[in-house]
């Protein structure tokens, strides 16, 4: 369900960057879904949806992810294969089969997946609108090194007044001080400024927090439970925008 926000007031709109304006295909997690089936995991598309939901908590700084991250020094190879142990085990593998398919699945991730990163062909059209009508536009994102770089190849960086990444502030995503940094290089206030990203916990739940007006970008309908205005494509938020 779409509720419409008053465009009276917002003067800024911020984005997420991973899974909102870059979208990578075939997506990570999907293919390790799709590898373990292949490799004999059961198939269930309820599953597929409940894995979802649980990546999206599971990255969005949650105490298990923290403490896995603490437990294999970082991002590390041991790192990855317990993630997608923990993918498995959520997808209905038993715990004997997660942990012998979970390495065998890191090492063809390894060896062949090869995403292909996009902007989305309606996110163009958006940009134009929002810069056309006056709003100020920045990019906050939970990666841990600048990416101004990325959003330059992808040919964002027109549309972008700055890139913030959560590590050169030491806040992340959904900790209210990374939105209220960003909305502060915008020169706004949190109650004018609109945060548009795909994590319901991450950037939803933490945009609310900081008191912005948050949107879900959602196009497989996850979060029937957000309370916030849902679009599906981000060619829609011009819609929720009354623009």
């Amino acid at each position: 369900m779409q509720r419409k926000l008053s465009p009276n007031g917002i003067t800024a709109v911020l984005f997420d960057l991973d899974g909102t304006l870059r979208h990578s295909q075939p997506a990570y997690n999907q293919t390790i879904l799709d590898y373990a089936v292949q490799m004999g995991a059961p198939e269930s598309a309820g599953r597929r949806r409940d894995v979802l939901r649980w990546v999206h908590a599971y990255w969005a700084q949650s105490p298990e992810m923290l403490q896995h991250q603490q437990d294999f020094g970082g991002l590390s190879e041991g790192f990855w294969v317990y993630y997608t142990g923990l993918t498995l085990r959520q997808f209905g593998c038993s715990d004997g089969q997660a942990q012998e398919l979970a390495p065998q699945v890191y090492q063809r991730m390894q060896a062949e997946y090869q995403p292909v990163d996009h902007v989305p062909a309606d996110a163009w059209e958006t940009l134009r609108a929002l810069q056309a009508a006056g709003f100020r536009l920045g990019v906050a994102s939970n990666r841990r090194t600048p990416y101004a770089e990325q959003i330059t190849a992808l040919g964002l960086a027109p549309y972008f007044e700055f890139t913030l990444a959560a590590g050169e502030i030491s806040s992340w995503k959904p900790e209210p001080a990374i939105f209220l940094h960003a909305v502060g290089l915008l020169g706004a206030q949190p109650d004018q400024t609109m945060y548009v990203g795909d994590n319901y916990y991450a950037d939803i739940l933490g945009a609310q927090d900081a008191g912005l007006h948050p949107v879900l970008l959602d196009p497989e309908r996850l979060f029937p439970e957000a309370s916030c205005p849902v679009i599906t494509a981000l060619g829609e938020l011009l819609d929720v925008l009354s623009l």
